[in-house]
């Protein structure tokens, strides 16, 4: 398996770069069809989303095909590769396949679980399909994705996970009263961009405060988020809101003024240390209202100690009662994405040397019809019945002796370290390469219409 995935996302870029990066619907089918006239690809599929542009290709070298899949998205896009470059990720083999999953599930959406992005990766592989840029591995990996989105959805409430994470974080810092009421006109500092940090913002801004601060590393994803809300007229949201970016650095300030902060980041450190929020509220009495979403915490659990400081945490959402919203959800939606990534590699790791198997087979069932025909010129007085007797006897022992290391090389082949399996079984019994590569388009065929039958 040779997969390789190019592309950005709101994760990686700015709302500007993105908008400027966007496919047409026609652009589309043209870049597929560039893709596999591009010597290093194969097989190529786009999924393109109001939040995402990423090209998927089988290639047969990794930096070539890193190249061609950045300057084919620049070329189809309205931005230069010299502006796409910095933002775009590549993801190669096994962790392609684990970042399609992980979307699939809505683990790498705005707002986490959703489940729009489902019938965004159908689409792709339709369109993929019906200009036959998809082979034997996208078919398969698209169709997996789909099924392991359904999966995580059916499974655990990561379509609920998020939404009720946040809104039972809020009602426990509401202490009571309801949320629309308490928020209402309040000044919030919102510290991060991910899914998360935007799904509270979206809920702080449906309640009605008055000023929402976005506060980010990158600058333009927090810009990004905030003309995102501003644009959408959220329901219920005070007609007077303000919105703004904000850098990290500001923080520090932007604390002294706020009466809601919410932070959920990907950081390995606090990034709320108690000495912070203490030295920002400094002759403040005002009630702060504070919500750590964040897995390692983001804020200082010593900002319990200062006063009208309230802290809403994971931990202690959890404590707040048996069934409040558990961020194990999205833990079962990374077990499963991790257990079906490896289940898909050892499957086309299998599926790699079955070719080889089938060639073998044939070599052998040949090499059976050409010693009977030889039987028949030596022995020509063989009645019919012992002509067939001697036949099934020399195609099960042929049978017999090429069944326990067939079974064995596909088992072996689906480990991790087995792809030089068929290699290994091509070069002991000098099959012809290509009658191995004539049974591996046959299949890709037939899994093509299958797979079109299917959709």
């Amino acid at each position: 398996m040779t997969l390789l995935v190019v592309g950005l996302s709101h994760r990686s870029a700015p709302v500007s770069v993105l908008e400027r990066a966007a496919l047409a619907p026609e652009a589309r089918g043209k870049l597929l069809q560039d893709a596999v006239s591009a010597e290093p690809v194969t097989e190529s599929a786009v999924l393109s989303t109001c939040n995402r542009i990423e090209l998927y290709a089988d290639v047969d070298k990794f930096h070539a095909g890193v190249a061609e899949l950045s300057t084919l998205l620049a070329r189809h896009s309205g931005a230069g590769l010299e502006e796409l470059t910095p933002y775009l990720y590549v993801h190669y083999e096994d962790r392609a396949v684990h970042h399609l999953f992980s979307v699939a599930c809505g683990l790498d959406s705005m707002v986490v679980g959703e489940g729009q992005i489902l019938g965004q990766i159908k689409d792709a592989l339709a369109v993929a399909q019906e200009l036959h840029t998809a082979g034997r591995l996208l078919n398969d990996l698209f169709q997996q994705a789909l099924r392991v989105g359904k999966r995580a959805h059916s499974e655990t409430g990561i379509d609920k996970a998020g939404q009720s994470l946040v809104t039972f974080g809020l009602e426990q810092l509401a202490d009571g009263q309801d949320v629309e009421t308490w928020a209402h006109g309040k000044r919030a500092l919102v510290i991060g961009a991910g899914s998360m940090s935007s799904l509270a913002a979206t809920t702080l801004v449906r309640a009605g405060i008055g000023e929402l601060i976005v506060a980010n590393r990158t600058v333009e994803r927090a810009d990004r988020l905030v003309q995102i809300l501003t644009e959408a007229g959220s329901p219920g949201a005070a007609k007077a809101l303000t919105a703004r970016a904000a850098a990290m650095t500001s923080v520090p300030d932007e604390l002294a003024l706020a009466d809601i902060v919410v932070s959920c980041t990907g950081a390995t450190g606090l990034v709320l240390a108690g000495e912070m929020v203490a030295a920002a509220r400094e002759g403040n009495t005002a009630p702060l209202a504070l919500l750590d979403l964040a897995m390692p915490r983001d804020i200082d659990a010593a900002v319990h100690r200062i006063e009208g400081a309230h802290l809403v945490d994971i931990e202690s959402l959890a404590d707040a009662s048996a069934d409040a919203p558990m961020a194990a959800d999205v833990d079962k939606v990374r077990g499963i994405v991790s257990d079906e990534v490896a289940a898909f590699g050892a499957a086309q790791r299998a599926a790699h040397i079955t070719p080889t198997v089938v060639a073998l087979r044939t070599m052998a069932a040949d090499v059976v019809a050409g010693e009977i025909t030889r039987l028949d010129g030596r022995l020509p007085d063989l009645d019919d019945k012992q002509r067939a007797e001697i036949t099934q006897t020399v195609r099960r022992v042929v049978d017999k002796l090429l069944h326990a290391p067939t079974v064995r090389v596909k088992q072996l082949a689906s480990e991790p370290g087995g792809a030089g399996y068929a290699d290994a079984l091509r070069e002991l019994f000098d099959l012809d390469p290509q009658t191995v590569a004539a049974v591996s388009r046959a299949d890709t065929r037939a899994d093509r219409h299958d797979a079109r039958e299917r959709a």
